[in-house]
């Protein structure tokens, strides 16, 4: 949306369009995606995920007990309070006079332990008041270290109890471990430690799993350097001819290379390594499949961070891992194929002999009735396609895995059911708060026009978000979904005429499941060979119209979205062949009586919008009614991506919006909705971005509203700020405050800057909004930051007279933002600055030195994004045209990178200051640009109508500049020109 001056702001939404498959590879690519330490008991409780950084849903390791769940108790990361010790109950009192001193064949009191039993036992209870008394008694026994001693004691020594009793029993010293283990009294760690080597061969499994979690946790507390012993003695323990004691060894050494897999590659522990890496390859050939699983995913641990231990022995390694491929254990082809896909990645040198080889393995494991181990094998096609070779050693493989990748994408039975995809009709069901996903609000990012009608590379990328609920988990249909998708950005049109063949059949399938795959596939295509696929859309896209009718939810829900991957061809032909029947029933479809396709419709209809712009104009009526009918009809989860649609609306249609009878249908639905949401719902994130769309798009439209809104932002950014101040001072009395409330409402306030100009002026005077945006720039996030100077840049546009008493205090602050590292900060510092020159005109002398050298050192450093480069030119021109004789004598360090920022950027405001500014720096110091003077004519060329004023400034420098060096100079220095820079600048300026 094009603001004053042509200052373009897009509002990045977060938590934006719904994308089928781009989801969770993003949060787990094949390189760093931790393993699950998820170990499953078996009674009915809530999973427990250990470790620190793990995931559950691996279905826990291979071999531990049946899968089932572990009530919450287990999750009771109490954090213990350590006072002088208070008795465990009578029993424990009396224990506590014989646990002086301690000693390493401890014994528990025998009334204790059968306290400790009953707790553990009442601990599974399915009833709330007894899990509330659980905790309370839990809470007073972790005041006494010896309760971990009875813990210990009941995992390892008390056989005759039953298995998850004392895997609990573990799981609670875990967290008693995370919690508080530097405040263990010392024999107390150690008789933990000593017990769990002693029993690291227990004959459960789940047990060896449980010791072996205890151990990790008590080595990631910085415990791997003061446990010598620990590792020698694991090492040594893998020699063992007890099955059981060599599998524990095991497992605790592959949570260890997970958890520390940095710190064994150290000097601080003399390199492990070393010895482990050669030691965990003599194990890929043990007889039992889940050794030689655990030797495997140890090594791998390793490939990521290049250990030199690994890359010694890589060959080897290497010629094990072939000699595995065939394994009949499902889990150890897994750790085999991961193994390859990071092996790719980081060691492609050793792989390319054998390349043919391995494409053909992992086309016969993408189709391994092992989904994991398919889902595995899929990967190494999404990390194949981002090497340079990919074209070289894939072309031939085409034929082959285009068929297994369209294969993968259908739903599988499980996923059906999980998505409940037999259910047509749930709008009236509500939602559950765990299926909205939190949102996390990105910060106004101010950047410019370019003379292409779309910003270019928006750095912060949209992030594809994807809502499977349940199946939000990576799984094999989104994976060789996402592998088509890169596959064709690689390929091109090649991928056509292996896929061509199979989408016709796809498409017009009688089963719904495959005809649903066949339009993921044809929106997975979309970016990547959009075209090829031009000649066929024509047939194509009518067709897709005709799926959003569907009598399956999940087939229209899949349509909507491969429609909106074809929005921009959509839009680029006339408006009665295709945008018109596309958004009739992408407005039907917004009303769905399935929550699923309401929200890929709503989504769908989003993307739309941001294409056809100003095309919807002659829709606005008939758009405006769905979108507020369906207020009255969403479930919560839904309402929060209608508040998305409605904000894309309002910029994509701009000051188009602002008639009475568009405001008179939007505006109360808005409002209610404002007044009913509480200062501490996050739900005011959707609303509050959505109302800044509006209300910069509706400008004076918006007068009637703004009062309280305005009034509403303040108090947010005011609580957020003595919220911070209480905790900052106090931080064990108060919680941290959630700072998205303020970046929301500071943004919300930019837009009625904005939007509503100079009108705002009266609000500002009212309020102590100066003050507040003194502390908000010196915030230690950065996204405050970032938010601040956007509020900045965009009230001393709207009402300078309130910014210009604090021009001393804000500029240092400014300055010292200018800061590449953090760059939507730096940026939004940049344009603020900016925007004061030309309010203060010459009085900005005193604080030009302030911010001169760090604009000149962000426009000449490499890689610095677009959007910063363009911002900081503008900045620097406008400097130049209020200050020339301050700036100008540093003209030659920056005239290069500041012409080229410039000539991509639309004729506007900020362009004509910018321009002038370098004009009148010329003026006072015409040498600086005698050196890069071709970069100046190329600048000048880029201009389509300069002001007649300008165009004078331009001509009289080329002609001085011209006359300066006589006719056979300037003939032989012209001859560099591009001939249509020869022509512009013989056409406009006669030279």
């Amino acid at each position: 949306m094009l603001g004053q001056g042509g200052v373009a702001r897009p509002l990045p939404l977060s938590g934006s369009r719904a994308h089928p498959f781009l989801l969770s590879r993003d949060r787990y690519p094949a390189s760093s995606r931790p393993f699950s330490h998820h170990v499953t008991l078996p009674v009915s409780l809530p999973p427990v995920t250990w470790g620190g950084s793990r995931r559950a849903g691996d279905g826990g390791r291979p071999g531990s007990a049946p899968a089932c769940r572990v009530r919450l108790i287990l999750l009771l990361l109490l954090p213990p309070l350590l006072p002088p010790p208070s008795p465990l109950g009578r029993a424990a009192g009396a224990a506590a006079s014989r646990f002086q001193p301690y000693t390493m064949d401890w014994q528990p009191d025998e009334q204790g332990l059968q306290q400790v039993l009953q707790l553990l036992k009442d601990s599974q209870s399915p009833n709330t008041a007894t899990q509330r008394v659980v905790q309370d008694k839990l809470k007073q026994l972790n005041q006494f270290p010896d309760f971990n001693n009875y813990l210990i004691f009941v995992l390892t020594r008390l056989k005759s109890e039953d298995e998850p009793t004392r895997s609990l029993s573990g799981l609670i010293l875990k967290n008693n471990v995370k919690a508080h283990y530097q405040s263990f009294p010392q024999p107390v760690a150690e008789f933990i430690k000593q017990e769990c080597l002693n029993n690291i061969g227990d004959a459960s499994s789940l047990i060896r799993a449980t010791i072996g979690i205890l151990i990790t946790t008590i080595a990631s507390k910085g415990e791997l350097q003061m446990w010598p012993e620990l590792l020698p003695q694991l090492c040594n323990l893998l020699n063992s001819e007890d099955y059981n004691t060599c599998e524990g060894a095991f497992g605790a050494l592959q949570k260890i290379c997970e958890d520390s897999s940095e710190l064994l590659d150290s000097d601080a522990l003399n390199r492990p390594l070393n010895i482990m890496i050669p030691k965990f390859l003599q194990f890929f050939k043990h007889c039992s499949p889940k050794i030689r699983s655990h030797a495997i995913a140890c090594v791998n641990q390793f490939i990521m961070d290049r250990a030199q231990a690994l890359m010694d022995n890589i060959d080897t390694f290497i010629e094990h891992l072939f000699a595995l491929a065939v394994d009949e254990d499902p889990e150890v082809r897994k750790n085999v194929c991961r193994a390859l896909v990071m092996l790719l990645e980081v060691r492609i040198d050793r792989l390319i002999p054998h390349m043919h080889s391995i494409i053909q393995y992992m086309l016969q494991r993408t189709q391994d009735n092992d989904e994991n181990v398919a889902l595995e094998a899929c990967e190494f096609w999404l990390t194949l396609a981002e090497q340079p070779i990919c074209k070289e050693v894939l072309s031939s493989h085409l034929v082959q895995l285009i068929p297994i990748l369209v294969n993968g994408m259908k739903y599988s039975e499980i996923d059906i059911i999980l998505l409940k995809g037999d259910v047509e009709e749930d709008e009236a069901i509500p939602d559950s708060e765990q299926d909205i996903k939190p949102r996390f609000h990105k910060s106004r990012t101010v950047t410019l026009q370019h003379e292409e009608d779309r910003t270019q590379d928006d750095e912060d990328g949209e992030d594809e978000d994807d809502d499977d609920d349940t199946l939000s988990d990576w799984n094999l249909r989104k994976c060789s979904a996402a592998a088509l998708d890169v596959l064709a950005n690689v390929f091109r049109d090649e991928l056509l005429p292996h896929l061509l063949p199979l989408l016709k059949g796809l498409l017009f399938h009688p089963e719904w499941v495959v005809k649903e795959s066949g339009i993921l596939v044809l929106g997975a295509i979309a970016e990547g060979c959009m075209q090829g696929m031009v000649p066929y859309l024509p047939e194509l896209i009518p067709h897709l119209i005709q799926c959003l009718s569907d009598k399956k939810a999940l087939v229209r829900s899949i349509a909507c979205w491969t429609l909106s991957r074809y929005a921009h061809w959509v839009v680029s032909q006339p408006p009665d062949m295709h945008l018109k029947p596309l958004m009739t029933e992408l407005l039907k479809r917004i009303l769905d009586s399935n929550k699923r396709v309401q929200e890929a419709a709503c989504s769908a209809f989003a993307t739309l919008e941001e294409e056809a712009c100003t095309e919807l104009v002659p829709y606005l009526s008939f758009i405006l009614d769905t979108l507020v009918f369906a207020f009255g009809k969403y479930q919560h989860k839904n309402l929060l991506i209608l508040y998305d649609a409605i904000g894309t609306l309002a910029d994509s249609v701009g000051h188009h919006l602002n008639q009475p009878e568009y405001i008179q249908k939007l505006m109360p639905p808005l409002i209610q909705k404002w007044n009913e949401l509480k200062d501490e719902d996050k739900d005011l994130f959707p609303l509050l971005e959505c109302l800044s769309s509006v209300a910069t798009a509706l400008q004076s439209g918006f007068l009637p509203y703004c009062e309280p809104v305005y009034q509403r932002c303040v108090t947010l950014v005011q609580k957020t700020l003595a919220q911070a101040m209480m905790y900052n001072q106090q931080p064990d009395q108060y919680e941290a405050p959630d700072k998205d409330f303020m970046i929301v409402a500071l943004d919300l306030l930019s837009g009625l800057a904005e939007g509503l100009g100079c009108h705002v002026e009266q609000l500002v005077a009212r309020s102590n909004i100066m003050t507040l945006l003194f502390q908000c720039m010196q915030d230690t996030m950065p996204e405050v930051r970032q938010s601040s100077f956007a509020l900045l840049g965009d009230l001393t546009k709207a009402c300078f007279m309130h910014v210009k008493p604090c021009i001393a205090e804000f500029m240092p602050i400014l300055g010292t933002n200018l800061n590449p590292e953090f760059i939507s900060v730096c940026n939004n510092a940049t344009w603020a600055i900016g925007e004061i020159c030309m309010q203060m005109g010459a009085e900005m002398q005193p604080y030009v030195q302030m911010v001169l050298n760090n604009l000149v050192e962000i426009i000449n450093r490499p890689n610095t994004p677009k959007t910063l480069l363009e911002n900081t030119a503008i900045t620097i021109g406008r400097l130049g045209y209020v200050c020339p004789q301050e700036v100008a004598p540093m003209l030659q360090q920056f005239i290069r990178p500041w012409c080229t920022s410039l000539r991509n950027i639309r004729d506007n405001e900020e362009k004509d200051s910018a321009f002038r500014g370098i004009c009148m720096m010329i003026g006072v110091n015409p040498g600086g640009v005698v050196q890069d003077f071709i970069f100046f004519c190329d600048a000048v060329a880029s201009w389509v109508s300069p002001k007649d004023d300008l165009r004078d400034m331009f001509y009289k420098i080329l002609h001085g500049f011209k006359d300066q060096v006589g006719e056979e100079n300037w003939q032989q220095f012209s001859e560099q020109f591009p001939p249509l820079l020869k022509e512009r600048l013989a056409a406009f300026y006669g030279v």
